[in-house]
């Protein structure tokens, strides 16, 4: 493995390597047996959710489950990928190129036309800089239109990263005012009822974002 990469957790041992020396999570699709980093196995995200399989390690979660997510879908509480173990979460947030990375984009182009599908609901596609580590106890999957998606329970645990550390209020608070316009014009789209609903989000988000970082709460 690559000696920049911080120390795989123990649930991730065994997993298998790229030509770079990266280890390909458990979700991460392959054809002609390379691993497509950017292309989730529809099948595990199925498995996953079945049977609470770890999004990264593909073993099976315990009570508390890790969501590794963007600002706004801390601020709406809603997201694409299942949970994972706390430690494999908090792997991902250092070692990950696009998670530790607030310069990297999205690369679709490497993608095989038969693996190109977007996720459930509205997709922001945006590199916010900042990454939650949420932990809950609790979480479902719902159907949408186009796919599924995940509503994520309330929080026992939230710690914001940027560059595969711990990030300042500063950060976050500016990884999520940039991105707010973005979900307002979302909401706006939905109606009065989804911008109201937005609004009691936003606050909500906030008040435990000020909790986190003035020692009120866990960080």
């Amino acid at each position: 493995m690559r000696p920049d990469l911080p120390p795989l957790p123990d649930r991730m041992k065994g997993q298998p390597e790229d030509a770079r020396g990266f280890p390909v999570p458990w979700f991460v699709a392959w054809k002609d047996g390379a691993p497509i980093f950017q292309a989730a196995d529809a099948r595990k995200w199925a498995k996953a959710v079945k049977e609470k399989r770890c999004w990264l390690c593909g073993k099976t979660l315990g009570v508390h489950h890790a969501f590794v997510i963007g600002p706004m879908c801390g601020v709406n509480r809603v997201t694409a990928e299942p949970p994972s173990h706390r430690e494999c979460a908090e792997y991902a947030l250092k070692a990950c190129p696009f998670l530790s990375s607030p310069a990297a984009k999205r690369t679709t182009h490497k993608i095989p036309e038969e693996m190109r599908r977007n996720p459930g609901g509205e997709m922001i596609e945006r590199n916010p800089g900042v990454s939650l580590l949420w932990v809950t106890k609790s979480w479902k999957p719902f159907r949408v239109a186009n796919g599924h998606l995940i509503d994520i329970g309330p929080a026992t645990e939230c710690v914001f990263y940027r560059e595969g550390r711990l990030a300042t209020k500063d950060e976050a608070l500016e990884a999520v005012s940039t991105g707010l316009p973005l979900l307002q014009a979302i909401a706006e789209e939905g109606g009065e009822l989804a911008v109201r609903e937005l609004g009691r989000q936003v606050a909500a988000f906030s008040q435990m974002l000020d909790a986190t970082f003035d020692g009120e709460g866990k960080r």
